[in-house]
């Protein structure tokens, strides 16, 4: 892996419709986190940097193509359901919780998004296409992410996980168990954070 920090990601270009979709997103997420605990009230006046643009930054991350996208733990929408508010290919969002579910159901009909797939199961059990990228952000470990990862991604496919101060850490942790390939990029929005990219994920001996 690469050990130095890149320099943080230029912002993604959006195209207009894209913008439309997020000024449409967000008060219908304000709307709906009055009701069920989507994003912290803490984060609500900020919420466009805090989760929109933090979950845009991941865009120049993605490789283009038209394989499908897979988010674990979607919940509020970040950052699957906001990518594909920007991508045209095919997005799974992976949420096991029936109102969060509920509102990703919702959110990707308003905003026109019949691209976007909601599945309400477990990350465990769930059923997917051999996924082209696969997302997840403050879901879980590194070390537990990763056998998701490498049932769920095609051969070719490529994580992008967005972690916090104990990145490094995260990866030394899991490195013994496992190979790959691995890129570490420092976060336009939050100094503390990194983002992962890895690629040709393999449990160690196999």
């Amino acid at each position: 892996m690469k050990q130095d920090l890149m320099e943080a990601l230029p912002p993604a270009v959006v195209s207009r419709e894209t913008e439309a979709r997020i000024e449409a997103f967000v008060p219908l997420l304000l709307r709906w986190n009055a009701r069920i605990n989507l994003i912290g009230p803490m984060t609500e006046a900020v919420v466009r940097q805090r989760h929109v643009a933090d979950s845009l930054q991941l865009l120049p991350l993605v490789p283009p193509g038209e394989g499908p996208l897979g988010d674990l733990g979607s919940g509020g929408g970040f950052p699957g359901l906001v990518l594909a508010m920007a991508l045209e290919r095919p997005v799974h969002l992976v949420e096991s919780d029936r109102r969060k579910a509920a509102f990703l159901q919702t959110a990707a009909a308003d905003l026109g998004l019949r691209h976007v797939q909601v599945h309400i199961d477990r990350i465990e059990a769930v059923t997917l296409p051999p996924l082209a990228v696969l997302t997840a952000r403050a879901l879980a470990s590194l070390e537990k992410m990763l056998p998701w990862a490498e049932r769920l991604l095609a051969p070719d496919g490529v994580a992008i996980f967005p972690k916090g101060r104990t990145a490094l850490e995260e990866m030394q942790a899991a490195a013994p168990g496992w190979t790959m390939s691995a890129e570490r990029f420092k976060s336009s929005t939050d100094a503390d954070a990194s983002i992962f990219r890895l690629s040709r994920i393999r449990r160690a001996g196999a």
